[in-house]
């Protein structure tokens, strides 16, 4: 079981603190989640003893769905003699340029599943909830395609992006093609026995959703080359642009499942802490993950003069010269590798990626508690630590 370690009043080197019932934990520690009740260890954000192999390894929910939800996705961009349908099989992975079958990576079926999970959670099966899950994934391969377009990306999952093949006009209409048949999606509610008023309620939480989104996405472009950003700026852009669409994923999962306002509520409260653990996780990661789990050199964000959560701590804290070199590197047309080296080191001392990660191991408590006020199904519960735990030690 990930994460999981309990053991009676252990206290774990570098953590003081002895653990009790109720989900006490040190200062500056990382909690493992455990079942409510339990006595679980505290492991101090240094300690490698949570950062496992397997706590890292995509969480079995992952696999369970995947085969379902790959084949709705398939159905929802059956064959079409336009290249417009092309380009999107292309961008999802299951062609290539040609148009022919081909195998290349995926992405996770991140936002898909979690809707899926919360549907489950509520005791409802899964399957209620496909034509939702899908329509999250088509949103969120949407974003992925402007955003290429935006950020001049020209490569993803190892191959030319959209832009790169067919021009940015053709992709900017296929990504808002692939918005529409997004909203298509959620028809099937209806079809699969939803009630009209649900799947209502589901069109509206996708449509805010994913404006949200679109917002945070506009923000982070105004952001750009600013070096005026504070942290609750920086904290409203993620919200929406990330944390949205992954707070949309789970409250529409269990709008679907339930219609218990505490349990939507809490699903709410859960998503808006995993989204933020997500993205605090993908900046670190920008900045210090390893080069040959992310496919990024270290600090390539920081090349990318990318206003991340590390940059922006360390610039609202670093003082004197170093606030103002990290503001010059920042300035800078091209970011040189000495400036790179300098500005881990100005973020080091700032204790910006402490920092970081305290912030995304205390959101990843808030997200468990969050469902532990109401009755959900045991193993979805277990399904959704993982899947916080998961976010909070990712590798990739």
């Amino acid at each position: 079981m990930l994460g999981f370690a309990p053991s009676l009043y252990d206290v774990v080197p570098g953590c003081s603190t002895r653990l009790s019932p109720g989900f006490t934990h040190c200062q500056r520690g990382r909690r493992v989640v455990t079942e409510p009740g339990e006595i679980g260890e505290v492991y101090p954000l240094s300690n490698p003893a949570l950062d496992t192999e397997a706590s890292r390894a995509l969480p079995e929910i992952f696999h369970r769905h995947k085969p379902e939800i790959d084949a709705a996705l398939r159905k929802g961009l059956a064959e079409s003699p336009l290249q417009l349908y092309q380009m999107l099989r292309y961008s999802m992975g299951w062609s290539d340029v040609s148009g022919n079958p081909t195998v290349a990576t995926e992405g996770k079926a991140l936002r898909p599943t979690l809707c899926l999970l919360a549907c489950e959670a509520t005791g409802t099966p899964a399957e209620m909830a496909m034509p939702a899950a899908v329509s999250v994934e088509f949103i969120h391969d949407f974003s992925l395609i402007h955003d290429e377009i935006q950020d001049l990306d020209d490569v993803r999952h190892h191959r030319p992006t959209l832009w790169v093949v067919w021009g940015k006009a053709k992709a900017l209409v296929a990504g808002n093609a692939l918005r529409t048949i997004a909203d298509q999606s959620l028809h099937n509610l209806l079809e699969g026995g939803l009630s009209v008023t649900a799947a209502l309620e589901a069109n509206a939480l996708l449509t805010a959703g994913y404006l949200e989104m679109i917002e945070g996405q506009y923000m982070d472009l105004h952001f750009e080359g600013r070096t005026d950003i504070t942290l609750p700026d920086y904290m409203e852009m993620i919200a929406r642009k990330t944390g949205a669409l992954i707070r949309c994923s789970l409250v529409i999962g269990a709008t679907v499942g339930t219609r218990d306002p505490a349990i939507v509520e809490a699903f709410r409260q859960c998503g808006e802490s995993l989204g933020l653990v997500f993205q605090v996780r993908d900046d670190l990661l920008g900045v210090w993950g390893d080069e040959a789990s992310t496919g990024k050199p270290v600090g390539a964000d920081l090349r990318r003069k990318k206003n991340t959560f590390p940059v922006v701590y360390a610039m609202s804290e670093a003082k004197g010269k170093d606030g103002d070199t990290l503001r010059r590197i920042y300035g800078q047309e091209t970011v040189a590798d000495r400036d790179i080296a300098t500005a881990l080191e100005i973020m080091e001392g700032a204790g910006a990626k402490q920092y970081a990660e305290d912030l995304a191991s205390e959101h990843c408590e808030r997200a468990i508690d969050a469902l532990s006020a109401v009755e959900l199904d045991p193993r979805a519960m277990k399904d959704i630590k993982e899947v916080a735990n998961f976010f909070l030690v990712r590798e990739h």
